[in-house]
């Protein structure tokens, strides 16, 4: 593909003038001066939808995170034991290589600000990769804790679980995601810490409301726990959207009332696995949702004998 198209005419020697693609400039193909060394860059963008294609075109760096106290624009230096070309580094040039990868991991945090940082925002990141949440809730929770240091509020001598669980658990609320302080507790806390450590997490949950200001909790619907029990169970999807089409035709006073969310949110998922024969256990369920099989079973019988369903089934043509 020639990347030298015609534009204008130079105004020396009246020759025409030529787009550089390649360098970004204007050039004269007659006498070979330069007219305009800036000019807009028309190269080709990302519009392919091979992954391979999107890296090779791709004009920007990495996509930045609040995650990391760096923004994750940092350079790292790679390990390996070859160098650019293939070949094999010798073993001072390697050693070399360490040292200067040690000293780049410690200029990178350097002050106690940053060192506690890296350590908190690292700790959101496992927090709610354990306990089943999206990126979305990382970044979230992250920006949170940034504000803490921007409006200069002490954070300095908190414990680091309980903070991360306080600032975790708020950014489930402004994401609408249905998660308590125990159940957030329980997957990075040992059993005998989780009393103790979801007291301290609430105490700084009201800290930070009165610091940072109050967070519009928002309406928790039936299909929020579906949809969060489904996560945990790691449910299929047609499972979940099956129990959602069931709760929205069935939704009623008679069923609701009176009754934990939890455990009708366990007997749709259950009711809906056994029509689409998937293998979804009882003791899976009642574990995540933290109701007893007894229940799970009472809230089926409940919904079936209060509706009547009708099962419509494709037909399956016979092989010739």
């Amino acid at each position: 593909m020639n990347t030298l198209e015609i534009q204008s005419c130079c105004n020396e020697c009246k020759s025409p003038v030529v787009d550089d693609m390649h360098n970004g400039e204007r050039i004269c193909s007659g006498c070979g001066i330069v007219v305009d060394e800036q000019m807009a860059d028309m190269g080709p963008e990302t519009k392919t939808s091979n992954l391979e294609d999107k890296m090779r075109l791709a004009r920007a760096s990495g996509q930045t995170t609040l995650a990391q106290h760096d923004m994750g624009i940092a350079t790292d230096i790679s390990i390996s034991s070859t160098d650019f070309s293939g070949k094999k580094i010798s073993s001072s040039v390697s050693s070399q290589m360490q040292n200067l990868r040690k000293w780049q991991q410690r200029v990178r945090v350097t002050s106690p600000r940053e060192r506690r940082l890296t350590n908190v925002l690292g700790k959101i990141s496992e927090t709610c990769d354990s306990c089943n949440l999206s990126k979305n809730v990382v970044e979230t929770a992250s920006m949170i804790y940034r504000s803490l240091d921007g409006k200069n509020i002490e954070v300095k001598g908190k414990s680091v679980i309980s903070i991360t669980i306080a600032v975790v658990y708020m950014a489930c609320k402004q994401c609408g995601i249905v998660r308590s302080l125990e159940e957030i507790c329980k997957n990075v806390c040992a059993p005998k810490d989780v009393k103790a450590k979801t007291k301290l997490a609430a105490k700084y949950y009201r800290n930070l409301v009165l610091e940072i200001g109050n967070v519009n909790t928002p309406i928790v619907t039936m299909d929020k726990y579906i949809s969060k029990i489904a996560n945990l169970t790691k449910t299929d999807v047609r499972v979940e959207r099956l129990a959602l089409e069931i709760a929205g035709k069935t939704k009623t006073k008679s069923i609701t009332d009176g009754k934990a969310p939890n455990g009708i949110a366990s007997a749709y998922l259950y009711v809906s696995s056994v029509l689409l024969g998937q293998n979804v256990l009882q003791r899976d369920v009642s574990s995540v949702s933290g109701i007893t099989e007894v229940t799970i079973r009472n809230r089926v019988k409940e919904i079936l004998s209060t509706h009547k369903m009708t099962l419509t089934l494709r037909p399956i043509l016979a092989k010739k």
